[in-house]
């Protein structure tokens, strides 16, 4: 029988726990802070030795691809034996570190994540994607005086809020031909994927940041948005209109034959929105 606490819904605060958030951290460089992030996360039981240094090596493998945004590190690795269960972690740098990307460096927040599948933890990184894309949450962040404060912020910026109520919005026309692109090949399948690494964290970050510019344009019922990952989007390019990533994972997967588009940040809704205007005709 499935317990309770295994149906409700993982947000940040429910998986990041107050010994999981250390401040003020000193680190030698980027591979000392994800060490440093998992080891939280293997002080409080989520993941094991194992776990941590997967984290490492995805970014020997694929680059510093989980540097989603200006100062932001979002370590994370494959479900697999190693974790335990899903949850995060929490690392503020006291100097930035450096992590070899060419926008978004220095670093000095690392947030580590072990999942234990594919879905459980989706509703928490969008919360997080955010958190992260608000200026003026990570500023308060910035200089949270300790876990709970840490803490108090997150529930208070992640809280469901009741959305006034406004005049039904007149849906937009399905996109066509004529509003795509003619640079490249035709659209005409309506499916965009995101592609990060493992499939599992920073594409969800770029996906969630997509539909809501999708569902600003009024086009989110007609375009449906795919989290995955390099080995998948290598099968599946054929089915979708266009990939967004990052510039580290774009070189991994190559010519798809499918347009591609490289984001910077992953949680700008501006940027989205300039990059998705150039392949469409709009």
């Amino acid at each position: 029988m499935t317990s309770p606490q295994a149906d409700e819904a993982k947000t940040v605060v429910s998986l990041l726990s107050r010994s999981a958030i250390r401040l003020d951290a000193t680190a030698q460089g980027w591979e000392d802070a994800i060490r440093q992030a998992g080891a939280l996360l293997e002080a409080e039981g989520v993941a094991t030795g194992d776990y941590t240094q997967a984290m490492v090596d995805s970014v020997h493998t694929n680059g510093p691809y989980i540097v989603l945004a200006p100062g932001f590190a979002f370590a994370h690795s494959r479900p697999s034996e190693a974790v335990k269960r899903t949850g995060l972690s929490w690392l503020r740098l006291a100097e930035p570190v450096e992590f070899g990307h060419k926008r978004n460096d220095p670093v000095e927040l690392v947030v580590a994540m072990a999942a234990a599948d594919t879905t459980e933890h989706q509703d928490a990184m969008a919360q997080l994607a955010k958190v992260v894309s608000s200026k003026q949450t990570m500023e308060r962040l910035r200089t949270a005086p300790d876990a709970e404060a840490v803490l108090d912020i997150l529930r208070e910026v992640t809280a469901p809020k009741k959305a006034p109520a406004t005049p039904a919005a007149t849906p937009a026309p399905t996109p066509t031909t004529s509003q795509r692109s003619t640079s490249g090949p035709p659209l005409t399948k309506d499916h965009i994927m995101t592609v990060c690494g493992n499939g599992v964290g920073t594409s969800l970050f770029l996906k969630n940041t997509l539909e809501g510019v999708l569902g600003k344009w009024g086009w989110g019922p007609y375009i449906t948005v795919e989290a995955t990952d390099t080995v998948s989007a290598k099968g599946k390019a054929k089915e979708c209109d266009l990939i967004m990533t990052s510039g580290e994972i774009g070189k991994t997967l190559g010519d798809l034959g499918v347009p591609m588009v490289i984001i910077e940040n992953f949680t700008s809704e501006q940027e989205i929105d300039a990059a998705l205007r150039e392949v469409y005709d709009i």
